[in-house]
């Protein structure tokens, strides 16, 4: 994938795990946008775009990761694992600046609509910067804003 290619999580499940099928189903009940069961991906027929390509991407690295643990607290580390993991996948760097200049600082769900993901994957994707991202971040909205 090149650096000015959108990760495209409908190519990779076809590249990668063309054997995996993805089912539009109502989750609502369960108050879920995706998961992973025996017979694919559900993902719920209500989400937006946006939505699915985050929760496809999540589903995905919870399969490529292998089952959740058991226990309470270990589930709950892997669930903010595959998180941050899908919100790196999904927005680089380098377009977090863009989006952040285009919206003027607000992180929104406009924001997150520029980046084609939804407002979870956003807020984790700030959260979770590095040090060393965070003050790549900071230089070069402060760069931009000369």
């Amino acid at each position: 994938m090149t650096a000015n290619r959108k990760w495209h999580p409908w190519r990779y499940l076809r590249d990668h795990h063309p054997h995996i099928d993805v089912h539009f189903v109502d989750l609502r009940p369960h108050r879920l946008l995706g998961r992973v069961t025996r017979r694919g991906i559900e993902i719920d027929q209500g989400s937006r775009q946006r939505e699915r390509r985050s929760t496809l991407t999540h589903e995905l690295i919870h399969i490529e990761r292998g089952p959740a643990p058991r226990h309470p607290y270990f589930a709950l580390r892997e669930e903010r694992t595959v998180e941050e993991l899908t919100a790196r996948r999904l927005i680089p760097l380098r377009e977090l600046v863009d989006a952040y200049i285009w919206c003027q600082g607000r992180v929104d769900d406009e924001m997150a609509d520029e980046l084609w993901v939804d407002l979870d994957v956003l807020q984790t994707r700030l959260r979770t910067l590095t040090p060393c991202e965070r003050r790549w971040f900071d230089e070069e909205i402060a760069r931009r804003s000369n």
